[in-house]
């Protein structure tokens, strides 16, 4: 049978954070970092199919989701793989699983690179960014890292709308495929948008040219 996901909140380094566990505290665990523009919402269907044999862990990330948005906080990719570290300490994690997808992924590798010792597995879907894949809707994208000016980083911004948020989730999906997903996923995530969190997100497309190397 499924297991329950319970929801809890924690004060790290000053600020709350919101995340969502599943399992037995001493099973093994996996730690689930999400994506965007998104949060631990993303696993709330994955979570109790795994919770029969995994302690399953989903932060949501500082400016994300039900978490606070620290002024005081470092919203690149170092910073959010200092806090998922921090994070994991905090609730026990030793050694864990890792699941590492979209800007998660590069998150979560930073942390495996750091302190490999800590990490059991990982498991490896969409884990972007890779410079040779890089097709024609990161175009724009590509164009800024080349030429990162001011205008460049508006147009970035631009996609930082509840359209853009309903076409990161849906893509180019086939109709019979797309109907499957929930417009919860865009019409949470763009409700709990600020204009900082609007900053920061395109502070994060535009930090994604940290990742190539």
């Amino acid at each position: 049978m499924p297991s329950v996901v319970r929801h809890r909140r924690l004060k790290l380094d000053g600020f709350d954070v919101f995340y969502r566990e599943a399992g037995p505290p001493d099973a093994p665990a996996v730690l689930l970092p999400h994506g965007y523009p998104c949060s631990s919402y993303e696993f709330r269907d994955l979570m109790p199919l795994l919770a029969d044999r995994w302690r399953c862990v989903a932060p949501d990330f500082p400016g994300c989701g039900y978490s606070d948005t620290p002024d005081d906080f470092s919203y690149d990719f170092d910073g959010y793989a200092s806090f998922l570290e921090r994070f994991a300490d905090r609730v026990g994690l030793d050694r864990f699983a890792i699941y590492l997808h979209d800007f998660g992924s590069q998150i979560g590798l930073r942390l495996a690179i750091r302190r490999p010792e800590r990490i059991a597995a990982l498991v490896i879907q969409n884990g972007d960014i890779y410079e040779d894949q890089l097709g024609p809707k990161y175009a724009p994208l590509q164009a800024y890292f080349q030429n990162p000016t001011p205008e460049g980083r508006r147009k970035l911004g631009e996609a930082v709308n509840e359209e853009g948020f309903r076409d990161e989730f849906l893509n180019d999906l086939r109709p019979e495929l797309a109907e499957q997903i929930p417009p919860d996923l865009w019409k949470l995530h763009w409700a709990l948008m600020t204009p900082r969190r609007g900053e920061i997100a395109v502070d994060v497309i535009a930090g994604l040219k940290e990742n190539l190397a």
